[in-house]
């Protein structure tokens, strides 16, 4: 696990800085997306999550989810293009879960893509994800995750 100004990434993901996105490959072709902790730190409490519905299409660069918070309403975008195959019941049914475990709980959508072999490489593995974030969160006025107590 690397911590960049006290927000967590999970070594074994890949990361989208510049959308504050995390993937994780699983078989045939399936590709887990998610919300950084910066992403849920930055919106705020979040109040709805609406997913993109299995069977749909989805494009590079654009929305996977739509994501409501307080203080902002927005795209969640992908990365590669590919087709959802599968939503997260829970996170729609309570949002919060992605402020609390971005990671594991509050992941978004699972996506097939047959481009994801192309699109890794331009990714950031999580073991080397110090500096882009450092400077992502410099650029942004992002302090940080503030911990919990």
């Amino acid at each position: 696990m690397t911590t960049v100004r006290g927000c967590q990434f999970p070594d074994e993901l890949f990361y989208d800085v510049a959308n504050n996105m995390w993937y994780r490959e699983e078989a045939d072709n399936i590709i887990v997306a998610g919300m950084t902790q910066v992403a849920v730190a930055m919106a705020g409490q979040l109040v709805a999550v609406t997913p993109k519905k299995p069977g749909r299409p989805v494009k590079a660069g654009k929305s996977c989810a739509t994501i409501e918070s307080g203080k902002w309403v927005g795209p969640a975008r992908i990365a590669f293009d590919g087709e959802v195959t599968e939503i997260n019941d829970v996170l729609t049914e309570d949002p919060k879960i992605a402020n609390s475990d971005p990671y594991v709980a509050g992941w978004l959508v699972k996506v097939k893509s047959e481009s994801w072999a192309e699109v890794k490489p331009t990714l950031i593995p999580g073991s080397q994800i110090t500096e882009p974030y450092e400077a992502k969160m410099a650029e942004d006025g992002f302090d940080g995750c503030a911990r919990e107590t």
